[in-house]
């Protein structure tokens, strides 16, 4: 089930390091399948993507969210 979720790019320097979604309320979701113009911290963006429960991963986060499209959203 696809889900959309607003918020700030945000790279968190846990072991090699991983990009992030910090929602509009403040939850962190780990991205996957992030392509390069997604990963800019501090990005503004609107993302849409499949929560993956059955994906573990070094950085344990929060929940893992497989990208499946994004906007930039405008200032």
């Amino acid at each position: 089930m696809s889900i959309t979720v607003k918020g700030v790019i945000d790279r968190k320097g846990l072991g090699s390091g991983t990009w992030a979604l910090v929602s509009e309320s403040g939850e962190t979701y780990e991205l996957k399948n992030a392509s390069a113009e997604l990963k800019k911290s501090g990005q503004k963006v609107t993302v849409k993507g499949e929560v993956r429960k059955d994906v573990m991963t070094l950085a344990m986060i929060g929940p893992v969210l497989e990208v499946q499209s994004f906007e930039v959203d405008g200032d």
